[in-house]
């Protein structure tokens, strides 16, 4: 089989295709335009040229965990920690649903001083605006993920990061692979739109941990898939090792579209922090979705999981509008759509 075969025993047969089929794509950048062609032609094929907007609010970086890569990591003592109150987050949710956002994702650390309460509440508020509601808020309780699931909370986005067990537990040192797994079929249990994803570039990743990253999200069938390259904290045990390539997070954008034709993948904001196009190019590599960031200006600098994030100092109309142009410019068009999965087809055996 030539390499240019395996893009059509991905799409075709996609249950058949081997992790080192996956690897021996990701390492060979001659396929590079053809693969970004395909990626692009499917995602125009399945989800047209629509971009959904989903308002991001990182309402604290307080975080219990001490992830080697994470600038909010509970070690770094040089941040300058913050909580948002119910009603800055409310205020900014309003904000976002008046701007042209369907979907306002709710972001921090893992910080339980926002108990099961709190949450239900802040949700529930924020679905009476009509837009969908996400949370990003990392490992709970079972019973928390259902109170909030039926407070109304539509979505959850929890990384994966890594699908390399070894290389989950070098950087996760207190976490287990497994139990990541575990939190994730909780949330596909109860309904939720569950989102997955990678850090491309970890020290020590190879094109075979890549491939189990992407054959995971489909095995796991991800409603959503984060994809971003690593880029190192100075303030982390990590801070001195080499940033991930754009080019390799792009081939992983473009193969998990492949693979997942239907899911909704955002150009990250970590693409466009390290290449001012990175964002554009990721949408003519298969990404479909864009997370502006409606954090309040005074707490968003503070909220550094890597440094030097873009839009950090824009006002919410700057970062809203030069969104819009980014996506205009990329050749797509931004949409108000709440964004749901639209499900082409069913197949109730992909899960892990």
């Amino acid at each position: 089989m030539s390499k240019k075969d395996i893009f059509q025993k991905i799409l075709k047969k996609p249950a058949s295709v081997s992790v080192e089929e996956v690897a021996w794509v990701l390492e060979d950048d001659s396929l590079n335009e053809p693969l970004f062609e395909i990626a692009d032609e499917v995602r125009n094929l399945y989800l047209g040229k629509d971009v959904y907007l989903r308002g991001i609010i990182e309402f604290s970086n307080y975080c219990r965990n001490d992830c080697l890569y994470c600038g909010i990591r509970s070690s770094n003592s040089k941040v300058s920690r913050y909580r948002m109150s119910v009603d800055e987050i409310l205020n900014t949710a309003k904000f976002i649903a008046e701007n042209g956002c369907g979907t306002v994702v709710l972001q921090s650390g893992e910080d339980p001083f926002y108990n099961d309460e709190m949450i239900a509440e802040i949700v529930h508020r924020i679905k009476k605006l009509d837009v969908a509601v996400t949370l990003s808020i990392g490992e709970r309780s079972f019973k928390e993920y259902k109170t909030w699931r039926e407070a109304g909370a539509d979505r959850y986005l929890m990384r994966h990061e890594t699908a390399d067990e070894e290389l989950y537990k070098q950087v996760h040192p207190a976490d287990d692979f497994n139990i990541r797994k575990r939190h994730l079929e909780m949330l596909k249990q109860l309904d939720y739109e569950v989102g997955t994803g990678c850090i491309v570039g970890l020290p020590h990743q190879d094109d075979l941990s890549l491939a189990k990253d992407i054959l995971f999200t489909y095995e796991f069938d991800s409603d959503m898939v984060g994809i971003g390259p690593f880029i190192p904290h100075p303030d982390t045990p990590l801070g001195k090792e080499k940033p991930g390539s754009l080019m390799k997070t792009l081939k992983v954008i473009a193969l998990t579209r492949l693979f997942l034709p239907d899911s909704n993948i955002p150009a990250t904001t970590a693409l466009g922090t390290i290449d001012p196009r990175g964002r554009q190019l990721a949408l003519n590599c298969g990404a479909n979705v864009i997370m502006p960031n409606f954090t309040p200006v005074f707490y968003r600098p503070r909220f550094t999981i890597y440094p030097n994030k873009v839009c950090i100092f824009e006002s919410d109309a700057q970062c809203r509008d030069s969104i819009k142009d980014l996506i205009e410019t990329a050749g797509y068009k931004a949409v108000e759509s709440q964004g749901f999965r639209r499900r082409v087809h069913e197949n109730s055996s992909r899960r892990i």
